[in-house]
């Protein structure tokens, strides 16, 4: 299992655990940060939730170590393909 869905699961479950509604959790950590995150379209309010770098650095880093073929450039390309690929995996269980 890579860091990076070592380091979402934690975020978000605290441990493993059988099944959860990851939106639902999701949408339960966005209220507790006390600002508006719209983590179901942002990529940078998603990693915010998720307590993870969501600096361009950081995002660069993590489009590098989940596959991204394109430039790491920041674009609306990247941000959106990463933004997608968190939600799969985060929605997916894959690393239970």
């Amino acid at each position: 299992m890579g860091e990076f869905l070592l380091r979402i699961f934690r975020a978000i479950f605290g441990g493993p655990v059988p099944s959860v509604d990851a939106d639902a959790l999701l949408t339960e950590r966005a209220k507790a940060k006390g600002e508006r995150l719209d983590w179901r379209n942002s990529i940078v309010d998603l990693l915010k939730v998720l307590d993870l770098d969501s600096s361009l650095a950081g995002r660069k880093e993590l489009a590098d170590e989940l596959g991204y073929e394109g430039p790491l450039d920041g674009s609306a390309q990247m941000n959106v393909w990463l933004h997608a690929e968190v939600m799969k995996r985060v929605r997916s269980g894959e690393y239970r």
